[in-house]
Order: structure tokens, then sequence, then C-alpha cells
């Protein structure tokens, strides 16, 4: 694990999470830097966690937060790093558990070093995660908040995304378990389940490719949804804020897809 030299932060922004620390993983691109945003502009102060040292320390001068180089994937790099941020910012408050990667393949026909490798990182990756956030959360006895990006994925699963989608549902299974084992100590938990974002993950050429299998459009295929919407990486860092500013909602999906009826949780 790489510890980025922490650079002089930026001046304290007074917002609702003044005095906050809060970690965000894949914090480098798409959904997880637009996360870091709207939390530093919030007052929190905001760790940002990625295994892409370049693009961290782009994100570092831009947003005035302080930038860790870690796989979650990998145990030792998570603990090196969590055990920095609670140093170098005084604890941690709320983990926003973001990093993923999107696989494709039919499930049938998927080797199974395939499926492993995206059980690593978008199932895995989230316990590290989580594992390493509770254990200073009660080291400082005062609870915490432990946000997951999950994915619509979870309760609707689309043609050839099983190697993404299976492990996003056992992330939606794992958020409920943290609430159900962990909520007396104070440790809430909770997930945004996004819809079609552009994002590192979900690239142009993805989308154009999954819109023609479809036949239509890649706007139409972006904004799909009940409000005919394109839902933006913004909306669902503004989803993660309200969830963590909400101290007596624990255990709770909130989905933003602009409204798909396959993805109402019932």
């Amino acid at each position: 694990m790489t510890v980025i030299e922490p650079q002089s932060p930026a001046v304290a922004i007074s917002g609702p999470l003044t005095g906050k620390v809060v970690a965000v993983t894949g914090a480098a691109s798409g959904i997880g830097r637009e996360i870091a945003r709207v939390f530093l502009q919030a007052g929190a102060k905001v760790a940002t966690l990625d295994i892409n040292h370049r693009a961290l320390e782009s994100l570092a001068p831009e947003h005035g937060c302080t930038p860790y180089a870690c796989d979650v994937t990998d145990t030792q790099s998570v603990a090196a790093a969590f055990d920095a941020i609670a140093s170098d910012l005084g604890g941690l408050d709320i983990l926003v558990s973001n990093a993923g990667s999107a696989q494709q393949g039919a499930i049938g026909d998927l080797p199974m070093g395939e499926l492993r490798r995206s059980f690593d990182l978008n199932f895995f990756g989230h316990q590290n995660a989580c594992q390493a956030a509770i254990r200073i959360f009660r080291r400082q006895g005062r609870g915490g908040t432990i946000l997951f990006n999950i994915s619509n994925q979870s309760v609707n699963p689309g043609k050839d995304f099983g190697p993404y989608g299976i492990p996003k549902a056992a992330t939606l299974a794992l958020m409920k378990q943290y609430a159900v084992d962990h909520g007396h100590e104070g440790i809430r938990s909770c997930g945004v389940n996004a819809g079609r974002i552009r994002s590192g993950l979900m690239t142009d050429e993805m989308i154009l490719e999954r819109a023609q299998a479809r036949g239509i459009s890649p706007r139409e295929y972006m904004a799909g949804n009940l409000l005919g919407l394109e839902v933006t990486a913004s909306d669902i860092a503004d989803a993660f804020l309200h969830l963590a500013l909400m101290d007596k909602v624990n255990a709770a999906v909130l989905t933003v897809d602009g409204g798909v009826m396959a993805t109402s949780l019932r």
C-alpha cells in the first residue's frame, strides 16, 4: 500500500458535515470523484482511495481532498490506508464504499477466474473496507456510517451482466447484514442502487453496445426510465449525501435511476 503524500487541506467549508471525516473508495473517477466533491462541499474532510495513483494525484489539488493509493482487494493495503486516514485526519465517521468494475459475459460461458475477480472487487472489496472502518468506529466509540454503492443490477439482472450483477446482489445482502449485526453499536449501513451512469464503468463504447443490442439510440438507452431523463454521477453523489445526513435511517436502499419499475424495491 502506498500512501500518497497528503497535501495541505483546502480551507474548510462550513456545511452539514463540518468536522466529519469521510473515506471514499474508488474515488479517482466517475461516481467516486463526484462523491468526493459533494462531501467536501458539505464541509467534510475527505480521504480519497483508489488504485489509480495518477488520477488520485490530479484529484487532490482539484477538490482539496487527501489521497491514499489503495487496492481494496488487498486486506493489508486497506488496513494500512485506513490506519493512515485515522492518523492523518483525526478519525473516521463515514465510509462510502464505491470501488467497483462492470464485467460482462454470459454466465454459463464465463471462465471461473473472471467471476472470482469480479467478486474480489465488487463484493470482497466492500467487505475489506467495511471491516477496516468498523475497527476504527469501535475504537472511537461513537458509531459511524457505511454507505454502499450497490447497483440496480442487484435487483434487476441484465442479459450478459451476471459477472457484475451477481456480486452486486451479494453486496446488497452485505449492506443489510451490517445493519443487522452492527446497528446496536450506532453504526448505520445503507446503500444506493444507481441506474445507468456515464462513468469509468459505463463507457461511451459500452453504452453504444448496450443500446445497439436493444435497437435504440444511446440517448434513449441512458434515459430509459419513467421520467425519460438521464441520471448523472452528480445525482448519485447527492443521494449518498442525503443518506449520510439521515441519522435515523438504517438498512435502507435509495434507488436513483429515474424510475424503473423492475428496480423498484418491494
